[in-house]
């Protein structure tokens, strides 16, 4: 299904979450300086307004990033705070960056970025919004066929982020078969799966499928986004990384500390 639209929940406490991660993996990724590929394969606009009228049906930018940034988290220097403050100072001080953006500024120049994007319409947004960005490629295809074609990757060295929308309940499955596909395609890759925790309780089978898998370097980390007593249907924020880098657990805890309320 194509109709999800995350311009409403762009800045929440999700993203905050999908991206403080992803931030801190890829800076230590880079920080090897070796050559590194970053694919996508449910990359969105990759830049959203939240003043827009979406954004404050919701709130959830308010309650997410809004808030987050006036209480000083995250810190100065961190590679996800100085990713949304390069964004405000050149798009505007209501902007803020879905992950390819996020990943675009923390990547060297000469890093190849390949998104995926099957929606026509978030499509044609992605490529205006990455308009003169060098070895950034947009892929108008399905995702998951999209990145398996890809790989191996050049560089072969690559971080692979899976954030689909969930909006079918078989997605579940496809992810986990798509992350199994990956790993016997290219074995050395991190792979980055972000999921949500419903109160349908949906995820529970995607996870023990993975951890069963006995893939390397398995991580899984789950954080509250929503006070109890909450109607939200969201309750909360999900990541599987498999080959986690060395060194980033701290970082990763500090990002899962914050307070939501």
């Amino acid at each position: 299904m194509l109709s999800y639209q995350h311009d409403y929940h762009a800045g929440g406490l999700a993203d905050v979450h999908k991206h403080g991660c992803l931030a801190v993996i890829l800076a230590q990724m880079v920080a090897k300086g070796k050559p590194l590929t970053y694919i996508e394969s449910h990359a969105g606009a990759g830049l959203y307004d939240l003043a827009s009228p979406m954004a404050l049906k919701t709130g959830e930018a308010q309650q997410g990033i809004q808030r987050l940034l006036l209480r000083g988290f995250p810190p100065p220097r961190h590679p996800y705070r100085d990713a949304v403050e390069t964004i405000r100072e050149r798009f505007g001080p209501n902007h803020y960056p879905g992950s390819p953006w996020i990943a675009r500024l923390l990547l060297r120049a000469e890093d190849p970025m390949h998104l995926m994007e099957l929606h026509p319409g978030t499509q044609t947004i992605l490529k205006k919004n990455f308009r003169g960005e060098n070895h950034t490629h947009i892929h108008h295809r399905d995702g998951y066929e999209g990145v398996l074609a890809i790989l191996p990757s050049n560089p072969r060295r690559c971080l692979i982020v899976c954030d689909p929308s969930y909006e079918v309940k078989t997605e579940y499955e496809q992810v986990r078969d798509f992350v199994l596909q990956i790993h016997r395609k290219c074995p050395e890759a991190v792979i980055m799966v972000w999921y949500p925790l419903l109160k349908d309780n949906l995820h529970p089978p995607l996870c023990r499928a993975l951890e069963r898998a006995n893939l390397p370097k398995f991580a899984r980390r789950e954080v509250l986004v929503t006070p109890p007593g909450s109607p939200r249907r969201l309750v909360g924020s999900g990541l599987m990384v498999v080959n986690l880098p060395f060194g980033v657990e701290k970082s990763l805890d500090a990002i899962e500390r914050v307070d939501i309320k």
